[in-house]
């Protein structure tokens, strides 16, 4: 009885592997991600030209995709504006689940930084820049805390504080080098 309670466990097993393992190869090519796997090349949505939009649109919207160019693979994102400019955040980078699941983050660090940012359906070219120390750290922070954390009164600080530790890493979305920059 129990040879047979194990075979069919490992058969459930073998089964579940198979269906993740699919679904994430079938993602590889898909137009953007899913909600659990990375997807491939953002193509569908107007491509933004002309001078930066007022970002504070990005109040409203909980996450975005961004494509990273190299390599090309995408994924769902926080996101907030502070100062004008937009940034997207990377968290638990000093742990070893931040290793495994946020390789995108250091192939940002790590590559040429290349990306292209689809929010409401506009695709934007941008350079990913990594922010972690200046003036710009303190707002950051308090987005960061006010939009995804509850804004509790210690949220900022603690936000601050893993940003400055490297527990959470920040990327600017700037415009990309040599792109027409109108403003």
């Amino acid at each position: 009885m129990l040879r047979i309670v194990l075979q069919v466990m490992g058969v459930v097993v073998l089964i579940g592997a198979v269906t993740i393992i699919t679904l994430k190869i079938d993602y590889m090519d898909a137009d953007g991600p899913s909600i659990l796997f990375p997807g491939g090349e953002l193509v569908t949505g107007e491509l933004h030209s002309g001078p930066d939009p007022d970002w504070g649109f990005t109040d409203d919207t909980f996450v975005i995709e961004l494509q990273l160019d190299n390599p090309m693979s995408s994924r769902r994102i926080f996101v907030m504006e502070s100062g004008g400019k937009i940034y997207v955040p990377s968290g638990y980078m000093r742990s070893f689940l931040g290793r495994l699941w946020k390789d995108w983050a250091f192939q940002a660090a790590e590559g040429d930084g290349l990306a292209v940012a689809r929010i409401n359906g506009i695709r934007y070219e941008r350079q990913l820049i990594q922010v972690s120390e200046g003036e710009a750290i303190d707002g950051i922070a308090q987005k960061l805390a006010q939009k995804y954390s509850g804004g509790a009164p210690d949220a900022a600080a603690i936000s601050k504080k893993q940003i400055i530790d490297g527990d959470t890493w920040i990327f600017e979305l700037a415009p990309r080098e040599g792109a027409i920059d109108e403003n």
